[in-house]
This record gives C-alpha cells, structure tokens and sequence, in this order.
C-alpha cells in the first residue's frame, strides 16, 4: 500500500540505506532511457527557502551526464539488507557500457509526478525536480584532508539540488 508523506518524515530509512549499501539514484538520458546509480551520499534540507535533496554524482559516472540534461530525478531506498546484488552491480557498471535496469533484473515504476521512474520493491520514494546544479573543483574546498581523501585523482562531484516534488513509502517500513 502506498502512502504519500511529508519530505522530512522517515528521512531515518534513507540515513541508514546510505550508510548501509546505498540507495538507488535514477536519472533519464539524454535518450529517455532510465539510468539507476547507487550513492552513498545524500542530503536532505531547505534551500532557497524549499525542501530540497541533494545528490552528488562524479564527473566520471555515466550519471553526470544523464543529470546534467534531466530536469528530475528519483531516489529510491530500499528496506535495510535487501536490493544488495543489485546495489552493487549499479554502483560498479556504467550506463554507457549496459542496461542496468536489464541486466540487474530492476523492475521500474513510474515515477508520481516526475517523468523519472523509481525502483520497485523499495520502502522509501523521493521524487525531484532539478533546481540548479554545482560542478566542485579542487579550489572549493578549504578542508585539505576532504580533497586529498575523496578527489586524489580530480573527479570531483557534480551536486545537484533536487526540489522535492514527492515523497511516499510503500508496503511496511519496519
């Protein structure tokens, strides 16, 4: 059973979902082709005085480009210990090289609101409208440690600002 709910409530699934295995990032390409990626990294918040999610996707990744043309995207988190073959497999294969969605066996729905799909089977759904997105060089950060940790080869993240346009669970969330 689905049921819609605020953008801020349950935001405890998605925190334990990206410091678990991740959740599932989906953004058409330029084609209208879904693209799942899995991130680890994710915000939720007010910008601009709206609820916003923000992801943050490496140049590198076949993602970038996709949300680099995209007005929306999806977020789709799954119950804690399932969706782990397919999490690995999005996170470690390129949209460029394969059909992840074919190949992983991932079942899409559409999305509510956007025209992005969600992964179904999940407990959790965010859906979003781009707002603006920031391409980090090395001169942005003033935290030495955070660039020599995370960018020691240059591949900084794109960070997307995703107005929340809906947000529901499905089935329990315990």
């Amino acid at each position: 059973m689905e049921e819609r709910i605020e953008w801020s409530e349950r935001t405890d699934l998605l925190q334990q979902a990206l410091t678990g295995g991740g959740v599932f990032l989906v953004a058409n390409s330029s084609d209208g082709r879904a693209n799942p990626m899995t991130i680890g990294w994710a915000q939720v918040g007010i910008v601009w005085s709206r609820p916003v999610l923000t992801v943050l996707v490496r140049k590198s990744r076949y993602t970038f480009a996709c949300l680099r043309t995209s007005d929306t995207f999806t977020v789709s988190v799954p119950r804690a210990g399932e969706f782990k073959d397919e999490l690995l497999f999005c996170g470690t294969k390129s949209g460029r090289d394969v059909d992840k969605v074919a190949a992983s066996g991932l079942i899409l729905s559409p999305g509510r609101v956007v025209d992005t799909p969600t992964i179904d089977g999940c407990v959790l759904y965010y859906e979003a409208r781009i707002l603006a997105r920031t391409q980090q060089e090395s001169t942005d950060f003033s935290a030495r440690d955070v660039l020599d940790q995370h960018y020691t080869d240059g591949d900084h993240h794109l960070v997307v600002f995703g107005e929340f346009v809906a947000a529901y669970t499905k089935g329990s969330t315990v």
